[in-house]
C-alpha cells in the first residue's frame, strides 16, 4: 500500500479522487441544466442525484460508507479537499450559502451540516441495501426525500 500510495492517506486521497471525480463532473451536469438563479432545491438536487447515483454499484456503495467515515474531516472541507475533483461541489454550496439571509458562522454550519445529512443518510442506505436490513422506500422516493430534508435544513 505504501509502494504505491506513500501512506494510507495517500490511498485515501486516490481512492476519494478516483470516485469523486466522476460524482463531482455529474454535479457539473447537474447544474449546468438550471437557470442563472435555481431555487435551493435545484442547487440541492444537484448535490443528491450524483450521489444518490453511486448506489447502483457495489463499488458506488462502498466509496458512500467509506466518506461517511471521514465526517470529522467535513467541516474543513474547502481547505483539504482536492479542488481538481470538487470544483463543481464548491460551485453549488457556495451558492447555497450565499442564499440565506444569516450570519457567515451560521451558514457556514448548515453546510457542514447538509454534507454530514447526505453523507450520512446514503452511506445508511449503502449499508442496507448491501445487507440484509429493508429498505422501505424506491430509489426515487429515497432521493426526493433526501432532497426534502436537505432542502429543509439549508433553508431553516
Amino acid at each position: 500500500m505504501s509502494y504505491h500510495f506513500g501512506s494510507r492517506e495517500g490511498l485515501l486521497l486516490e481512492l476519494l479522487a478516483r470516485r469523486g471525480g466522476p460524482i463531482d463532473d455529474r454535479r457539473g451536469v447537474e447544474r449546468s441544466a438550471l437557470d442563472a438563479a435555481p431555487t435551493v432545491r435545484e442547487l440541492v438536487s444537484c448535490l443528491v442525484v450524483p450521489y444518490g447515483e453511486m448506489l447502483a454499484t457495489a463499488e458506488g456503495r462502498s466509496y458512500l460508507r467509506i466518506v461517511a467515515q471521514l465526517r470529522g474531516r467535513f467541516a474543513a472541507w474547502r481547505v483539504e479537499s482536492d479542488s481538481a475533483t470538487t470544483k463543481h461541489l464548491a460551485r453549488i454550496l457556495d451558492e447555497i450559502e450565499a442564499r440565506p439571509n444569516l450570519a457567515e458562522a451560521l451558514r457556514r454550519e448548515r453546510i457542514v451540516a447538509l454534507i454530514m445529512v447526505i453523507t450520512a443518510t446514503t452511506a445508511e442506505r449503502a449499508r442496507r441495501l448491501d445487507g440484509d436490513a429493508p429498505v422501505e422506500l424506491s430509489h426515487d422516493e429515497f432521493v426526493a426525500n433526501l432532497i426534502d430534508m436537505c432542502t429543509a435544513l439549508v433553508a431553516a
